[in-house]
């Protein structure tokens, strides 16, 4: 089977084309600035990169572009070859715990729980539609952020707020990059052929969170109700107090809006460094002694090391992975290394050699990378999401 993935956002559409079961990727691209003056498209095809410009005044514009590109290259042949589309959908609140098959009721669901992602769901949809008006003989599944962490016990994912908030305005903690997560279980669970493992998955990139996962199901993440709780991410600020909100109001007199765009655009690594979002940058900076770019790195690994320590305690040290992914978790060696040398209090002891081995722009991805005395192994796994969402509308449509 040929399966489309999807990721829709309100002025891009990312996608890949996996052939199934073998797990090949036939091609990928991304289709930026969709409405907007300046429009562009890329794509990767056998390890080959094409960059083209574009006009695209709708999503239908650029998905007749991606057909073409599609028949062009001979990826199909026509487009009867398409035999599912997977959608990435952000927000399915606590209705769904698993991926479904898109009906209007489903769609009708995604718009009603837009107020808890008005950035993400109404792009979805209408990425949805689109897809819908172009292929209309094709089945479409929607593949949730928040479905996997949907096996939280309610004393992890209810705040301390009263319970009428909960029931009246599904206030929660929700979790994301739940597909990232469930992912590395599915990898997990295959490379130490055991169903119901514990394992502490770090998902570090621009965005970041960890998952407390039990017996193969998340049983805690770091991200709340919103993505900009837990660690200190690229731009988000990561846990706060929140007086600390009220407080800024009245002292510089901003409105709500412009504060919620400060904790979420112009805070964490941003923040704290005044320069820089990218930890690559990060990086560079430290190694001329900025002191601000030492100070967020610093906060950054004590924040991921407090989180892990946490999970460690609530697995009862039955932990039977450590994994790093993303990109942050992926590449930067050093940083991996800084995490775990504050580990080592529970026994956990990172193999310098093994960590120098790993990293994305290196012929070695993925890994052990931890000592053969340390208490909990520890991995580096890349995440494969658009794996995850072709896997899953692989299975219900199969």
């Amino acid at each position: 089977m040929k399966i489309l993935t999807v990721n829709a956002g309100s002025s891009s559409l990312k996608f890949n084309l996996i052939s199934l079961p073998e797990e090949q990727e036939l091609i990928s691209g991304n289709f930026e600035k969709i409405g907007l003056a300046g429009g562009l498209y890329s794509l990767k095809i056998n390890g080959s990169k094409i960059k083209k410009e574009a006009d695209m005044k709708d999503h239908k514009v650029a998905i007749e572009l991606l057909i073409k590109e599609l028949l062009d290259n001979k990826i199909i042949n026509s487009l009867s070859e398409i035999d599912g589309v997977g959608h990435r959908l952000v927000h399915g609140g606590d209705k769904y715990a698993q991926s479904v098959l898109i009906t209007e009721e489903v769609l009708k669901d995604v718009t009603d729980l837009s107020s808890l992602a008005p950035l993400h769901n109404p792009a979805n949809v209408m990425g949805v539609r689109a897809f819908m008006e172009a292929l209309p003989n094709v089945p479409m599944v929607g593949v949730f952020d928040t479905a996997f962490h949907q096996t939280m016990p309610k004393e992890e994912y209810l705040y301390a707020v009263p319970y009428s908030w909960y029931q009246d305005y599904q206030i929660r903690k929700y979790g994301f990059h739940g597909t990232s997560h469930k992912y590395i279980t599915k990898v997990m669970q295959e490379k130490l052929g055991k169903e119901n493992i514990n394992i502490i998955s770090c998902h570090v990139g621009s965005g970041g969170s960890i998952c407390c996962i039990k017996d193969g199901k998340s049983f805690d993440t770091t991200m709340g109700f919103t993505p900009n709780a837990g660690l200190i991410m690229g731009t988000r600020c990561g846990d706060i107090d929140y007086s600390i909100i009220p407080y800024y109001l009245n002292k510089s007199g901003k409105t709500l809006e412009e504060a919620d765009t400060i904790l979420n655009k112009k805070s964490g690594l941003l923040g704290i460094t005044e320069e820089f979002s990218d930890h690559r940058d990060i990086e560079t900076a430290m190694a001329s002694g900025n002191e601000k770019a030492l100070l967020a790195n610093d906060m950054y690994v004590n924040r991921i090391v407090d989180y892990i320590a946490k999970y460690y305690v609530k697995l009862n040290g039955e932990v039977d992975a450590l994994v790093f992914t993303a990109g942050l978790g992926e590449n930067a060696r050093d940083f991996r290394a800084e995490v775990l040398s504050k580990l080592e209090c529970l026994g956990i002891y990172v193999d310098t050699g093994l960590n120098d081995e790993i990293a994305g722009y290196l012929d070695k991805h993925e890994g052990l990378i931890s000592m053969e005395e340390s208490s909990v192994p520890v991995y580096v796994i890349p995440t494969n999401e658009e794996l995850m969402i072709a896997l899953d509308t692989y299975e219900l449509i199969k």
